[in-house]
């Protein structure tokens, strides 16, 4: 009995040495860089939250438009939106949902909010 426990020992012992120096010597993750219009919606929905808060330490929509354009061809202003629904059904502060929605005003009063990028 003691020999099975021991060669279940030494097999899960070899298997994760193996599979450690597979992952780290053999086939190391790579990083690239990756743009942000493949982030998860929630970390999207961060990223519009952050845009936003510059905005309203800065008042400078063109930035703005700048930042969100670079989550993909949409409607910045339709960025945004999507980023309040997802506030409000995640519970994000008042504080986060007003500043957000100040964004979301200053883009619909704009002259270019019809426009899908900077």
């Amino acid at each position: 009995m003691k020999t099975i426990a021991f060669r279940v020992a030494v097999g899960l012992v070899i298997g994760l040495a193996a599979g450690l120096i597979y992952g780290w010597v053999l086939r190391p993750v790579k990083y690239v860089d990756t743009s942000p219009d493949t982030l998860r919606e929630d970390f999207r929905a961060d990223y519009v939250l952050m845009t936003a808060q510059a905005f309203g330490g800065d008042d400078d929509l063109e930035s703005a438009r700048v930042r969100l354009a670079a989550l993909g061809p949409r409607p910045p202003l339709d960025l945004v939106v999507e980023a309040i629904e997802y506030a409000v059904a995640r519970n994000f502060s008042q504080r986060d949902l007003d500043t957000l929605n100040r964004l979301a005003v200053a883009l619909r009063a704009s002259p270019g909010a019809g426009i899908d990028g900077p």
